[in-house]
């Protein structure tokens, strides 16, 4: 290996170029992988890979391209503009071409609008590369003429192989023990390029011949490294896990799940999700904790990070303690699927602001009446007996509410 070489990073210099080299993704680039035998059969479909990073999407996209003989272009849909795109798809007019399109999920309407019809007729194929659920993040017109394929997460086993073929590449003769090749897995994230990047650290720090120990990994590592992108669905499992143990009244899985989410940082997307948990979870059986989780968000956003976690803290044991009662979302969600999906029928005529004002004497006040109760109801004659709202009795507010609505029921001859 060349001088000039040796001083690229270890990840660089160990990046396959053939298929074989790849780890743990043999479903697409194994012998009976599905991009292997598209290379074989010469059929080069359009393709997106979406996975996490770290597991080899663009060396799988830079290797196909390499085998597939076709002119390539590469396309940053987060930099790149429409001309440079044109520019590249004005070369179909003498020849087929294949485009690996990085950060697929951020490219502009205006430019999907102009490459569809190129890989309508097959003389543009392209490779997308997203880290980014296709099926969320990817329109659906790009979306829908493309195959979508999983790059998955790498397991242990996978990134210690790689760390283990990463040692005879050093320029220095290393030996690892397993606790610090466990320790490398552990901060890698399941990144191969972050794995190897602390064993090339632990490179420097050592003499020839020395034994890479795990005080030395922890040592350079420095703090673990999570996944900081908030758009990632990792981060949306720990979400999710927040607000199923918020509303499973398991207050130290709660708590367990706002420490994860606090140590990626985003503060913005942990408030975001505590306020619909508040009005979704907690609702009416408690209807005082939407005005307490704003003011708590409110104050967390006042004082940020690392103070904000008390105040998060707070706030996620007082949700997860709390009674629960999701009537409202049931009300909401019957209700717009009655008017999306069936003929509901016309505002009647005691309901209309214009019919009102034609003939005034068809609307009752109901402040005159007593209780602030008449017979009139309001919901269109062909859903007139329809019911939305289900109360729960299981706390006192809303036990108050049904008793309350009893006697709205009795006195409009509704029955629940």
């Amino acid at each position: 290996m060349d001088s000039g070489e040796n001083m690229k990073p270890l990840a660089y210099r160990l990046r396959p170029t053939e298929f074989k080299q790849v780890y743990g993704q043999d479903h697409l680039v194994g012998p009976d992988g599905v991009l292997t035998q598209m290379l074989n059969k010469k059929q080069f479909l359009s393709f997106i890979l979406y996975g996490p990073p770290g597991t080899g999407k663009t060396t799988i996209a830079n290797i196909f391209a390499t085998k597939s003989g076709l002119d390539t272009y590469f396309f940053n849909a987060s930099t790149d503009s429409k001309a440079k795109l044109k520019s590249i798809l004005d070369t179909t007019s003498y020849h087929n071409i294949l485009i690996v399109v990085d950060e697929i999920h951020r490219m502009k309407t205006d430019i999907q609008d102009y490459l569809l019809p190129f890989m309508e007729n097959g003389n543009a194929t392209i490779i997308g590369i997203t880290t980014l659920n296709p099926y969320q993040s990817i329109n659906m017109a790009i979306r829908s003429r493309c195959h979508l394929y999983e790059v998955k997460k790498l397991d242990d086993e996978a990134i210690k192989l790689a760390v283990k073929n990463g040692l005879s590449a050093l320029d220095i003769d290393l030996k690892i023990e397993n606790q610090a090749l466990d320790l490398i897995v552990r901060y890698s994230n399941h990144e191969i390029r972050t794995a190897l990047n602390l064993l090339e650290s632990a490179s420097l720090v050592l003499e020839d011949g020395d034994m890479i120990k795990s005080q030395t990994i922890s040592r350079i590592a420095g703090k673990m490294h999570h996944d900081l992108d908030d758009h990632e669905d990792h981060f949306y499992d720990l979400l999710s896990a927040l607000q199923k143990s918020i509303r499973g009244s398991d207050v130290d899985a709660s708590i367990h799940y706002l420490a994860r989410l606090i140590a990626l940082g985003d503060l913005p997307s942990i408030i975001r999700r505590l306020l619909v948990i508040a009005y979704e979870d907690i609702g009416l059986a408690n209807p005082l904790m939407g005005g307490k989780v704003l003011s708590a968000c409110d104050a967390a956003l006042k004082v940020g990070f690392p103070e904000a976690r008390i105040m998060l803290a707070n706030i996620v044991i007082d949700l997860a303690i709390s009674p629960k009662s999701n009537t409202a979302i049931t009300a909401i969600d019957l209700a717009l699927s009655d008017y999306e999906q069936t003929d509901t029928g016309v505002i009647p005529d005691h309901a209309s602001n214009r019919k009102i004002q034609l003939k005034p004497e068809i609307y009752h006040y109901p402040h005159n009446d007593i209780n602030s109760i008449n017979d009139q109801t309001y919901l269109p004659d062909k859903i007139v007996d329809k019911t939305y709202y289900h109360p729960k009795e299981e706390s006192s507010y809303e036990k108050a509410l049904a008793q309350r609505l009893k006697e709205i029921d009795k006195v409009k001859h509704k029955k629940r």
